[in-house]
């Protein structure tokens, strides 16, 4: 079983027209390898997994695959609101070398699949027919239902399930799951403004998309909770409170690629209906990200 420890990222999907740049996402990930990320999330919410073709998913897979090194994790994403086609893209994803599978919670029927049992046999199915270790993708602001605790300890019970991304920001639902699951599951958090947090109370790490734009400082914070230098990583914390509040000025992933695009790592580019950030909004990602000595003035 692949080592859940850390901080990991959800890695952008670069477009050059309308085309997938993979030879941008390798030369990316080929920077990132050279930080102490544990791993990435291929296909996620902030690589815009929804807008991509099966096609261009595999893809992106297969080029990913190529530039991650073995010490790291490859996890991809491949959840989709069919149970069926979410095994699928989980069994091409094992047949590419992924070493994880992270699936979404199906949501397009929300008021069906927001039942817990609808949601308990999705991933259970799942888990059943995958090659790989799944982990469960809680994102309740993007998909309009949130899995509670009670629900994520049933999923948990299937051996192949091995952790969940909760990116609820909901820490008092972090403990309950913690204290509801077994020890060898992994609670990952996907809000960087909940990772010291949740490391307080016996979380595995986080999948940050923030630790694309600040993969030191965030690797920092964890590093030093894990050592037990509370003070100091409280200190790296608020020095990056700027920045989580940043996040939020637009629709998740604009602000992340807009500030990578400004550190000079990707060319701004969004599959439609995404939209460039505003100039205002933009004006302030930047001085946020000079304030830090991300960019220079």
């Amino acid at each position: 079983m692949r080592d859940l420890e850390g901080v990991f990222v959800p890695v952008t999907t670069p477009f050059r027209g309308d085309d997938v740049a993979v030879e941008g996402l390798q030369a990316n990930l080929r920077k990132w390898n050279a930080t102490a990320l544990a791993g990435y999330v291929v296909l996620g919410s902030t690589g815009e997994f929804p807008m991509l073709s099966e096609a261009e998913r595999d893809q992106v897979l297969v080029a990913a695959r190529e530039a991650i090194p073995r010490d790291k994790a490859f996890i991809a994403g491949t959840g989709a609101n069919s149970t069926l086609h979410s095994i699928r893209q989980t069994k091409r994803a094992a047949e590419v070398g992924a070493d994880l599978a992270i699936v979404i919670t199906p949501h397009y029927f929300t008021k069906g699949f927001s039942q817990a049992q609808a949601q308990v046999r999705h991933y259970l199915a799942v888990a059943e027919a995958s090659p790989i270790p799944v982990v469960i993708y809680n994102f309740p602001l993007n998909t309009g239902i949130n899995l509670e605790a009670d629900t994520v300890a049933k999923i948990a019970q299937h051996p192949n399930v091995c952790g969940i991304k909760d990116s609820s920001g909901n820490i008092p639902q972090a403990a309950q799951i913690l204290d509801q699951t077994p020890k060898s599951f992994h609670v990952l958090v996907g809000a960087a403004s909940a990772l010291l947090p949740s490391l307080a109370i016996g979380s595995s790490g986080g999948i940050l998309a923030l630790g694309l734009v600040a993969a030191r400082e965030f690797c920092d914070v964890y590093r030093l909770a894990r050592g037990g230098r509370w003070d100091e990583a409280r200190d790296w914390n608020r020095k990056l409170y700027p920045l989580l509040r940043a996040n939020f000025i637009e629709t998740s992933p604009i602000p992340v690629k807009a500030a990578l695009a400004m550190m000079g790592k990707i060319t701004e580019a969004y599959r439609l209906p995404l939209v460039n950030i505003s100039d205002g909004n933009r004006s302030k990602l930047a001085a946020v990200l000079t304030d830090l000595k991300l960019i220079d003035e």
